[in-house]
């Protein structure tokens, strides 16, 4: 029995071993048929580039994971894996990156006008009414055919597209000859004007005009003036070396004119005026030959008129020094220049009466007496009428005698010489037969050079004169503005008696403020471009990056307001600071009310009083026009800037208004804090000139 029973157990043991043994080798099997599916399926996806999917086995199914660049490549990836194993087997969890919705075209438009007519060149949103825009550039040359490749594409305009080409046709409408790029997130403007104030002016308008948050590039250029006659007059007597007129064609030859100039003792700032006309490249060369040559005489006058040379040399200078530098001169200068020497003789034994023509201009009633000697009664008249034209024709006293004997080229001298003293404010001309004299003062500082090159031009070559003319700045009405020191002087005055106000959380200047803004526009009114910043403030209360973007648009509401009252504001720039720099304690009703203000400061180093400024170089000269362009960012009419009558003579006292925390419920300026350039010198006064902001 017991033998029976050891049997039945051994059978069950044996039994249960073989069923665990086969257990365990099925699962090996199983195990090395998933690794070596999910290798071959691996390298076969490898062999073909993709690396995108990850392979796993899960007993005999085959899963396929991972984010496939698009649909066709996840089916492609799932045949290519069919072709190793079933497709039965094959489990997809395979992601595929979400389609793209096509991007929009850049949207830009090209205007190009000039005296040929108007361009347009470039692809605009289907939205945009491209026939009001056609129509609006026609008008503009009626008279030529408007030349349209303009293009249009079925998407919606992007952000900011519409304020950008408002601004881009207004600025065509302004400029006559002008390249103006407009795309969405900027404008580009590149014109040509016909002279420095009509420079100014665009630069103005279009900078007042500018959009807020659009990125704006100007770049108006003038042209040079075109001198005739090209001249230069150098002069040596008793009184030193010094210069009648300077004429250059480039700062580098104007550089050389002023360093010989310099090398032979001329001091001070040589005013040397850059201009087209130049007879020839070697100008400077030439000039300063002459001037070397002049220098190296006791008593000498140079004249360069064009390619005429003139060398009128003292009666002192001996024969042999003057045969000697003519000499010298006539063979180093370029020979385009001709060249006519003259040495002065000696007068000897008692000098007899000579023939003259004199013409006074008297100081303050610019009254002129003529007198002495013509040659006939049409050169009487001419004379006479003449003058009238030039002085009045109550302020002219004929006192003439007629003599036939006088000499040659009488009529000539008589004419150019009272061209040249209508230049003067007061003072004589003589005309005599061996030269035509004028000595006077002018309120010009270019006065002396626009009469040697008068005199030069009509006597001609080789014809002497003399120029003794005196610059008085009294007469000069532009030397009679104020200094930059002074107009933020009177800007302090002004904010001084009263505050300039805004409504509540707002940009707008209140109409309590209008005495004030009226009071400033009469200060500043000569001063010209000045520069100033216009620097806004506010109180601790509210975000600061509200309070910064109001005080910025505070700001330039103030450079917009003296703009309309016709003041220039070429040089001012609106900054605006927030509840930086506080001037009080942001804690109390006052100090909160003080730090609610407009401040005016200068720009750049203060010149002395009394002290002469460097001459701009060509880098100073780019700044400043590029302060100019940071004169504000609030959008307005290109023609509708202009004067504004404002009523009312008397300045209100300070009264306390809203905090700027009324700013969280107005529109968020934040977006454009400000397109302005915040100085990188600046001269601050300490003092606060107080300016409610509320």
């Amino acid at each position: 029995m017991q033998s029976l029973t050891r049997a039945r157990l051994l059978k069950v043991i044996a039994f249960v071993g073989a069923a665990l043994v086969a257990t365990l080798i099925a699962w090996g099997a199983a195990a090395l048929v998933e690794r070596i599916s999910a290798r071959v399926v691996t390298s076969r996806l490898l062999s073909d580039g993709i690396t995108y999917a990850q392979v796993e086995a899960d007993g005999l199914q085959i899963v396929v994971s991972g984010t496939a660049p698009s649909e066709a490549a996840r089916y492609r990836m799932i045949n290519l894996v069919g072709t190793v194993v079933e497709a039965s087997r094959i489990r997809d969890e395979m992601e595929v990156i979400p389609v793209k919705a096509v991007e929009a075209p850049r949207f830009s438009v090209e205007m190009l006008r000039n005296d040929d007519g108007i361009q347009l060149i470039g692809l605009l949103p289907e939205a945009s009414e491209v026939e009001a825009i056609m129509t609006s550039a026609q008008e503009l040359t009626p008279a030529i055919p408007l030349s349209d490749m303009i293009e249009t594409a079925a998407y919606p305009a992007p952000e900011g597209w519409e304020a950008a080409l408002a601004y881009g046709m207004d600025a065509l409408k302004l400029l006559p000859r002008s390249k103006i790029s407009v795309a969405a997130d900027g404008v580009a403007i590149t014109a040509i004007a016909a002279s420095d104030a009509e420079k100014r002016r665009f630069e103005a308008q279009l900078n007042s005009a500018k959009p807020g948050g659009l990125a704006v590039k100007i770049e108006v250029s003038a042209p040079r003036p075109v001198l005739t006659p090209f001249t230069l007059r150098f002069v040596k007597d008793a009184e030193g070396a010094r210069f009648d007129a300077c004429s250059a064609d480039t700062e580098a030859a104007r550089d050389k004119i002023v360093k010989a100039a310099a090398a032979v003792g001329v001091d001070g700032v040589v005013d040397c005026t850059i201009g087209l006309g130049v007879p020839t490249p070697r100008w400077a060369d030439a000039a300063g030959l002459g001037i070397k040559a002049v220098a190296s005489l006791a008593n000498a006058t140079l004249t360069f008129s064009d390619a005429d040379v003139t060398l009128l040399v003292g009666a002192e200078v001996p024969q042999d020094e003057f045969d000697r530098v003519v000499g010298d001169l006539e063979n180093g200068l370029p020979d385009v220049f001709s060249l006519k020497s003259t040495l002065e003789k000696k007068v000897s034994g008692a000098a007899q009466g000579p023939a003259e023509f004199t013409a006074t201009l008297a100081p303050e009633t610019h009254r002129i007496e003529l007198r002495g000697r013509l040659t006939d009664v049409m050169l009487r008249d001419a004379v006479e009428n003449f003058s009238k034209a030039e002085f009045g024709s109550d302020k002219v006293y004929v006192g003439t005698r007629l003599d036939a004997d006088l000499p040659d080229g009488w009529p000539l001298r008589v004419l150019a010489g009272l061209q040249a003293l209508s230049e003067l404010d007061n003072g004589k001309l003589t005309v005599r037969a061996d030269t035509v004299e004028i000595r006077g003062v002018t309120g010009s500082t270019s006065g002396k050079v626009r009469i040697s090159q008068i005199l030069s031009e009509k006597l001609g070559q080789g014809k002497p004169f003399k120029v003794d003319v005196r610059y008085d700045k009294e007469l000069d009405p532009l030397a009679g503005l104020p200094t930059p020191v002074e107009c933020a002087k009177a800007a302090d005055a002004v904010l001084a008696k009263g505050q300039i106000t805004f409504k509540p959380g707002s940009a707008e200047i209140d109409a309590a403020a209008e005495p004030v803004m009226k009071a400033l526009a009469e200060a500043l009114k000569r001063c010209g471009p000045v520069k100033l910043e216009v620097g806004g403030f506010t109180d601790s209360q509210g975000s600061e990056e509200g309070n910064r973007a109001l005080s910025q648009a505070r700001a330039e509401a103030v450079v917009l307001g003296l703009q309309g009252r016709q003041i220039d504001i070429g040089g001012m720039v609106a900054k605006g600071y927030g509840e930086a720099n506080p001037i009080a304690d942001n804690g109390t009703e006052a100090g909160r009310e003080a730090n609610r203000r407009i401040e005016f400061n200068l720009i750049g180093p203060v010149v002395a009083a009394g002290a002469v400024a460097p001459a701009p170089t060509a880098e100073a000269a780019a700044d400043a026009a590029e302060a100019s362009d940071a004169a504000g960012s609030q959008a307005a009419p290109l023609d509708a800037i202009s004067a504004e009558d404002v009523a009312g003579d008397t300045i209100p006292e300070a009264s306390p208004e809203a905090s700027d925390s009324d700013a969280a419920a107005a529109p968020d300026f934040s977006g454009d804090t400000s397109p302005s350039v915040a100085p990188t010198e600046m001269t601050k006064r300490p003092k606060a000139r107080p300016a409610t902001n509320g």
